[in-house]
């Protein structure tokens, strides 16, 4: 399958990097992926020597204009140890300096039932003249997003040895953390997706991706992004921009909150299930799960009247004051 091919003048020191940070026990495909912007600035400054500069430096460290701060905070980061590396290696490089992380009281769209409705209808009635899998992939892809609430980049790099279609189980690799994890399926999104195998898996080896664009190539965010903006568009769901949404990452917020609502209803003990719910989304400690949970209890006050010595068990003043973190 086609992927992005290093061209800058560091090209064979990333794939270096990248190899060692590998063999360490990293994910190879998150070092990489971290890298290809950087990658792609040095092309576009036509840097063509191995030196790196502090006006290079200064420019690729500006947060770009449609560029959340968690966003620029990754980038940035991952080149940084980058950066390190060549400058242990006797490279003239500016290593960047740390760009301090700042909370966010960012507050998710979370989708009445109208508008989880009138969304999926816009999502199957797809149809591209470009990509004429889209009318077959996008109603699979998106119900993934909502059923198991994976990130998109999970996503799009499912491929098709990572399905398990007897046992229902999706394994997640290229994921935010770098830890390989299963989500299991409900039997309609399970009997979708063998549809959807049926039609298009006998096309595919095991290591091609289940999503791709009109080339056979994996299927970028972008792409699925301007696809998102279009069926908000044709359920009537106002796009407000600015980050702010809706974004597809609220998919993600939405199975979370739901899933701690139904849990919590069927009478399971919140101590109970805030693990189970952090372990299924991937999350490295439960007090990045509990940001969904808090806003649970907004929307369902009734769970915190039923569990408010619970909440103060668990989270205790830990919980106080914290907003919600829309990279969870």
């Amino acid at each position: 399958m086609a992927r992005y091919e290093f061209k800058s003048v560091f090209a064979d020191e990333i794939q270096n990097y990248v190899n060692d940070k590998s063999s360490a026990g990293f994910n190879a495909a998150n070092c990489r992926q971290g890298l290809i912007g950087f990658d792609r600035f040095c092309v576009e400054q036509g840097i063509r020597e191995p030196v790196f500069t502090t006006y290079h430096a200064s420019r690729w460290l500006e947060q770009r204009g449609n560029e959340s701060h968690t966003t620029h905070y990754s980038r940035i980061n991952a080149s940084k140890h980058f950066l390190k590396y060549l400058s242990i290696k006797g490279y003239e490089v500016y290593v960047v300096r740390d760009i301090k992380y700042k909370g966010t009281d960012f507050q998710p769209h979370i989708y009445t039932d109208m508008e989880t409705e009138n969304y999926f209808l816009a999502v199957d009635s797809c149809y591209s003249t470009r990509n004429r899998k889209d009318s077959i992939q996008y109603p699979v892809l998106f119900r993934i997003l909502y059923c198991c609430g994976t990130r998109i980049n999970e996503t799009l790099g499912i491929k098709k040895k990572d399905i398990d279609l007897d046992k229902g189980i999706i394994m997640l690799d290229e994921t935010k953390n770098g830890r390989q994890r299963y989500v299991v399926m409900g039997d309609d999104l399970l009997a979708l997706i063998n549809a959807y195998a049926d039609k298009c898996f006998y096309l595919l080896n095991d290591d091609d991706y289940i999503f791709t664009n009109a080339n056979g190539g994996r299927l970028d965010e972008k792409t699925v992004y301007e696809k998102h903006r279009g069926f908000l568009l044709q359920a009537g769901i106002p796009y407000i921009g600015g980050g702010n949404g809706p974004r597809i990452h609220d998919w993600r917020h939405h199975m979370a909150v739901y899933s701690f609502k139904q849990m919590t209803d069927s009478g399971l003990d919140m101590y109970v299930a805030l693990p189970i719910l952090s372990a299924y989304l991937g999350h490295k400690t439960i007090f990045a799960t509990e940001k969904y949970v808090r806003l649970a209890l907004q929307l369902f006050p009734y769970i915190e009247e039923k569990f408010h010595l619970m909440v103060d068990r668990v989270f205790g003043s830990v919980a106080e004051g914290g907003g919600l973190n829309e990279t969870n």
